[in-house]
């Protein structure tokens, strides 16, 4: 209550001038943080993304003319009061201190990669397994994707494949990812997907991709799917009864894997005196 909402611009950009309004360390204010020392840092505006709707919080840095701080995670406890995780690497940061807050670019574009992938998934898990498929959770950070559906039985690799293709498709096309922000009522009359039991404001916000996906989502997305490049399911399995987990990487991560699946093949086939 006493300082009030911070203002999100992360939407428009990953870098920002901001003011440090409070300081808390071991659950208490405190007036500044010396090097070394950990603590949690509310700014008056901020590009961090806070943790929410599957999305991990953004991580980056704070810099100052006093000293500068590492950001390891944003959560939003507290309505629109945003917390930053820091680690205080060289002089110290007080309140009422100017600092130039920066997110880790290179993670948030990873990040944003696996968030869109995953409403790209779930169009895709609808069009091959059916309607009944909605999200039931996920997780979304810089290395991975981790999608929760409703489904009643395993899925087999040759479906599991379809579903891959079908996916891959919808990141080919290089949709544009559009958002705009409407009333709740007007979004789902719109057709818009929301998740279930989740509290929405009046004003929400509505994800479009193309004609493949439409949903009420607060995460950051990439700007056309062709950034994604290529999606890679790595396993699916059952996690409770009537729902299925879908894990996946995207981009970078998906390179990573991909030549350590044919590292491991080539050097089987060695061991085999066998062509791969």
């Amino acid at each position: 209550e006493e300082s009030g909402p911070t203002k999100f611009v992360g939407y428009e950009c990953t870098e920002c001038a901001a003011t440090i309004k409070a300081i808390v360390r071991d659950g208490k204010k405190v007036d500044a943080l010396e090097a070394g020392q950990q603590g949690e840092i509310i700014l008056d505006a901020t590009p961090f993304y806070a943790e929410s709707g599957g999305q991990v919080g953004d991580c980056g840095v704070l810099d100052s003319v006093a000293g500068n701080a590492h950001v390891a995670k944003t959560s939003a406890p507290v309505g629109k009061m945003y917390l930053h995780a820091v680690t205080v690497k060289s002089g110290s940061l007080a309140v009422g201190t100017q600092v130039h807050a920066r997110v880790d670019h290179a993670k948030r574009r990873a990040t944003e990669n696996n968030h869109t992938a995953t409403h790209l998934l779930q169009a895709a898990l609808q069009q091959t397994l059916g309607g009944h498929v909605h999200q039931a959770g996920s997780l979304v950070d810089h290395e991975r994707l981790r999608f929760d559906f409703t489904h009643f039985e395993g899925i087999d690799q040759t479906r599991l494949q379809d579903i891959e293709r079908l996916l891959n498709e919808y990141i080919r096309l290089d949709a544009p990812v559009q958002i705009a922000e409407k009333p709740i009522e007007e979004a789902r009359a719109a057709g818009a997907m929301a998740l279930f039991g989740e509290k929405y404001d009046d004003i929400v916000r509505v994800v479009q991709v193309g004609d493949v996906s439409m949903e009420l989502c607060g995460g950051t997305h990439v700007p056309r799917t062709g950034v994604i490049g290529y999606c890679k399911i790595l396993s699916e399995s059952s996690i409770s009864s009537g729902v299925r987990r879908i894990e996946a990487v995207c981009g970078e991560p998906c390179v990573e894997a991909l030549q350590g699946r044919e590292r491991q093949l080539t050097a089987t086939a060695q061991l085999l005196s066998a062509s791969v």
